[in-house]
């Protein structure tokens, strides 16, 4: 939901920031995954319940997930390929976190963190199966031209996201109450995503019976 109005403010300094890389040689793909490995220290590190420790590796693995895509517009190197890596290891990534949660206290966070992770599902599937569509009918992007794959608004995108990681970071003792919040705001973006997605994907049917 948000997402509308962040992305315009970072592009700018993420541009300048990948200009850095592509002098030093850096490609895409090569910060897609170190950002990716950077952001996987989450999860032993919130087991341990180092949680300053966390938030830190986790805003550097969003901040190399926004890097990835302004150094391949950068460099004229976007491909299917690295959307494809990109948006995969952030979903594993996202449930890293979660799980790192859960270990940190089974007891208070376990039933939160699963709450979340089915949440999260979703909002995944819904993501990616009118992504998937949204090609083979080629319906274009009305927004967001940057990003790699087309998708359908919803009430929690990337920077709810962020900003819910950071939250439970800040108040890992209010996790499964934040938690649950957030998870429920997922799940009413998954149903209107399904609903929108549905009454899209019909009506671009619909066109193409008419034209025929």
């Amino acid at each position: 939901m948000l997402d509308r109005w962040t992305m315009p403010l970072t592009q700018a300094p993420l541009a300048r920031i990948a200009a850095v890389l592509a002098r030093r040689g850096w490609r895409p793909d090569q910060v897609t995954v170190a950002a990716f490995a950077i952001g996987m220290l989450a999860l032993p590190l919130l087991a341990l319940e180092w949680y300053a420790a966390a938030l830190v590796v986790i805003l550097l693995n969003r901040l190399g997930d926004g890097l990835d895509g302004a150094l391949a517009r950068h460099t004229d190197r976007a491909s299917d390929a690295g959307g494809f890596l990109d948006i995969g290891l952030d979903f594993v990534f996202y449930a890293a976190v979660v799980l790192g949660f859960a270990l940190a206290d089974p007891a208070a966070n376990a039933l939160a963190a699963a709450l979340l992770l089915f949440a999260f599902i979703g909002t995944g599937t819904s993501f990616l199966a009118f992504a998937i569509m949204a090609a083979k009918h080629r319906l274009e992007r009305p927004r967001f031209e940057s990003k790699a794959f087309y998708y359908l608004h919803g009430l929690t995108e990337g920077t709810e996201t962020v900003l819910a990681l950071v939250l439970f970071c800040l108040f890992p003792r209010h996790f499964a109450l934040l938690a649950s919040l957030f998870a429920l705001a997922c799940l009413i973006t998954t149903a209107t995503r399904l609903w929108g997605g549905y009454r899209t994907l019909r009506a671009r049917e619909g066109q193409g019976s008419a034209q025929s």
